[in-house]
């Protein structure tokens, strides 16, 4: 969902106009304008945010480009077999793990 400001914009020029005594913009593309033209905005990123990048590019590497291969080429040519029994035990002993965590 994109979130539109330009009202707001539109709003702090009226009310900058309303405490210099100037006439307010009557159109809200204008003050849209002007807002966009001064829209640098100065933005850091945490160390926290940083890390999860890094971490993101590690876990990147550890990919087995190998076996996604065989997997893919195992799809394709309709071989690959699921295993419904081995999904659940892992969704089964996730939850567990996860009711563990709150619970602890």
């Amino acid at each position: 969902m994109k979130i539109d400001n330009s009202n707001q914009v539109h709003l702090n020029n009226v009310s900058a106009n309303q405490k210099t005594g100037q006439p307010a913009t009557a159109t809200p593309t204008a003050s849209a304008a002007r807002g966009a033209q001064s829209a640098g905005v100065a933005v850091t990123v945490s160390t926290l945010a940083r890390g999860l990048e890094k971490a993101a590019r590690s876990d990147a590497a550890d990919i087995d480009t190998q076996k996604v291969a065989s997997v893919k080429s195992a799809i394709q040519d309709g071989t690959y077999v699921v295993n419904p029994e081995a999904i659940a035990d892992k969704l089964l002993s996730n939850a567990q793990e996860m009711l563990k965590r709150t619970t602890s």
